[in-house]
C-alpha cells in the first residue's frame, strides 16, 4: 500500500481541504483487471524547464505523465525520492521518455534557476529526455502547488516545508493515482505506470 510520510500534520490537513471528497489514493489490486480509478482531471501549467526554456505540462499530453515537487538544496527527503524516481525511469528502458514523462515541479523558485535545476537532474542520474525540472515565478509556483492539492510554506531559514505528493496522469490528462511521501514502493509505481500506458487513450 501507499506509504503516508510522516510530515507536519497541517500539511495533510491543507491537502485534504484542497483535494475534499475527491482525495482517493488510487492503487492496483495484483490478482484483478480492476482498471485504476479517475481522480479528476491534472491542472494545465506553463513554466522554465532545466534548459531555459517554456515547458507545458500539454506538451506530453498523450504520454503518461508522474508529476513531483521538490527542491534542490532540501538534504533528506527530497534527492531520496529523486532517487528513487530514477530508478524506475532506469526500469522502463525505452518507454521512458517515448511513453512515459516525469516532471519535477521547485518548490523554492527564488534559488532554483534552471541552471541549477539542470546540474541538480544530472548529479542524480534524471534522464532530461524523459523528465523535465520546471521552476518559474512565486506566484506560478504557488499556483501549481495548489492546483495540485500541495502545502507549501517557505521558512525564514530558507527551507521549505512541503507535502510530498507525487500525481501519476493518464495519456489524456486524468489524475489516476497520487503517492504521498517517499516511503512508497517503487515497483508498486512502475505496475501503476505500465497499467495506464496499456489504456487505450480516451476519445
Amino acid at each position: 500500500m501507499k506509504q503516508v510520510f510522516c510530515n507536519l500534520l497541517n500539511a495533510f490537513l491543507a491537502l485534504a481541504m484542497v483535494l475534499g471528497s475527491s482525495a482517493v489514493f488510487s492503487h492496483h489490486v495484483d490478482d484483478t483487471n480492476e482498471r485504476l480509478a479517475k481522480v479528476g482531471p491534472a491542472a494545465d501549467f506553463e513554466l522554465v524547464a532545466q534548459n531555459g526554456e517554456r515547458f507545458s505540462i500539454r506538451d506530453v499530453r498523450g504520454k503518461v505523465v508522474a508529476v513531483g515537487f521538490t527542491y534542490t538544496s532540501c538534504i533528506d527527503t527530497c534527492p531520496l525520492l529523486t532517487a528513487k524516481m530514477v530508478s524506475v525511469q532506469n526500469k522502463l528502458g525505452s518507454q521512458f521518455g517515448s511513453e512515459v514523462f516525469f516532471i519535477t515541479v521547485s518548490m523554492d523558485p527564488e534559488v532554483d534557476r534552471p541552471q541549477v535545476l539542470k546540474a541538480y537532474a544530472q548529479a542524480l542520474g534524471s534522464d532530461l529526455r524523459g523528465w523535465a525540472f520546471v521552476t518559474g515565478s512565486e506566484t506560478e509556483i504557488q499556483q501549481v502547488a495548489r492546483d495540485y492539492g500541495v502545502f507549501r510554506q517557505k521558512r525564514e531559514d530558507g527551507e521549505v516545508d512541503h507535502t510530498l505528493l507525487t500525481s501519476i496522469i493518464d495519456r489524456s490528462g486524468t489524475v489516476r493515482v497520487q503517492y504521498i511521501g517517499m516511503l512508497f514502493d517503487p515497483e508498486e509505481f512502475l505496475h501503476d505506470l505500465k497499467d495506464l500506458m496499456r489504456e487505450e487513450t480516451a476519445s
